[in-house]
C-alpha cells in the first residue's frame, strides 16, 4: 500500500474508534509496526493525530473524550485479563471490596466469582448485574450500588453516588482510571466520575489501581488521585521501562500481571 493511501487509512481509523493501536493498525494495513510508527509521527506533524504510547488517537481528545463501554471491551483484551488474575489474588474471605465500574474491573469482577464469598460494593450496573446472575453459584455475593446519573463508560457518579460512598468503609478499591502520568497521577475525562472515584478512595483502607500499558501518558481533565495515594498499581507486561521506574517510586507497590 502506498503511502498516501496508509495515512488516509489510518486518519480515518483515528477518527472513527478515537484511539487505535500500532499492532492493529499494522494488520490492518499488511505493513510492519515500524512502518506504522513513521507514518504516525508524519501524520502528527501534519496535526491529524497524536501520537501516544503504542498508538495514536485525535488530536487533544483523550482529555475530555470519554470511550464507551462496548469500544473499550474489544481492546487489550488479554491485557485486562492479566491485570484481573493478578488483582483477585489481593482478595480473600469476608472482604468488603470496591470495584469501580470500567472494563478491567468488569474483568476483574469475572475472576471473583470463582473465589471466596466477598461483600462488593460498586458503581457499575454491570458489575452488580454480573455478580446478581451469579446469586445461584456456589455462594450468593452480597452487592450495594451507588445509585447516580449514568455515564457513557457505565460509570454510575454524581452526588448520589458520592453520599452512599461517604457512608461506607471498604477493606479495598478497585480502581479503574482513563490515564495514568507522572505529573498529573490517575485522571479521568469526566469531572464528576473523578468526584466519585475519590469518595471511593477516601472509604477504602487499601487502594489498588488497575492500568494497562496503554493509560501511561494519557491525562483527562480531572484528576482523581496522585501516584503515591495508590497502595498498589497493577499493569501489564507491556508497560515500558522509563514507565516502570516512575510508578515503582511513586506508588506503593508496583505488580506486573504476566500474560
Amino acid at each position: 500500500m502506498l503511502q498516501a493511501a496508509r495515512h488516509t487509512a489510518i486518519v480515518d481509523a483515528v477518527r472513527r474508534e478515537r484511539v487505535v493501536r500500532v499492532s492493529d493498525l499494522a494488520q490492518l494495513l499488511g505493513v510492519s509496526a515500524m512502518t506504522v510508527r513513521r507514518d504516525i509521527e508524519s501524520l502528527e506533524e501534519s496535526g491529524l493525530v497524536e501520537r501516544i504510547h503504542g498508538g495514536a488517537k485525535i488530536p487533544g481528545d483523550a482529555r475530555t473524550h470519554e470511550p464507551g463501554f462496548e469500544l473499550k471491551s474489544t481492546q487489550l483484551i488479554a491485557e485486562k485479563h492479566a491485570i484481573a488474575v493478578e488483582a483477585a489474588a489481593l482478595v480473600h474471605e469476608g472482604m468488603a471490596v470496591g470495584l469501580s465500574a470500567g472494563t478491567t474491573t468488569y474483568e476483574l469482577a469475572k475472576e471473583l466469582l470463582k473465589g471466596p464469598r466477598i461483600t462488593v460494593v460498586t458503581n457499575s450496573i454491570r458489575i452488580a448485574d454480573l455478580f446478581h446472575n451469579a446469586s445461584g453459584s456456589r455462594h450468593g455475593f452480597p452487592v450495594i450500588v451507588t445509585g447516580g446519573e449514568r455515564t457513557p463508560s457505565d460509570a454510575l457518579v454524581g452526588p448520589i453516588a458520592t453520599a452512599a460512598l461517604k457512608q461506607l468503609h471498604l477493606d479495598t478499591l478497585f480502581l479503574g482510571v482513563h490515564g495514568m502520568d507522572a505529573d498529573a497521577g490517575f485522571t479521568t475525562p469526566n469531572l464528576q466520575e473523578a468526584e466519585t472515584n475519590r469518595a471511593f478512595i477516601s472509604a477504602a483502607r487499601n487502594v489498588v489501581i488497575l492500568a494497562d500499558h496503554s493509560k501511561w501518558g494519557t491525562v483527562g481533565i480531572a484528576s482523581i488521585a496522585q501516584l503515591e495515594e495508590a497502595d498498589v498499581l497493577v499493569t501489564d507486561s507491556q508497560l515500558g521501562e522509563d514507565a516502570r521506574r516512575i510508578l515503582a517510586e511513586g506508588v506503593g507497590k508496583l505488580r506486573i500481571a504476566a500474560r
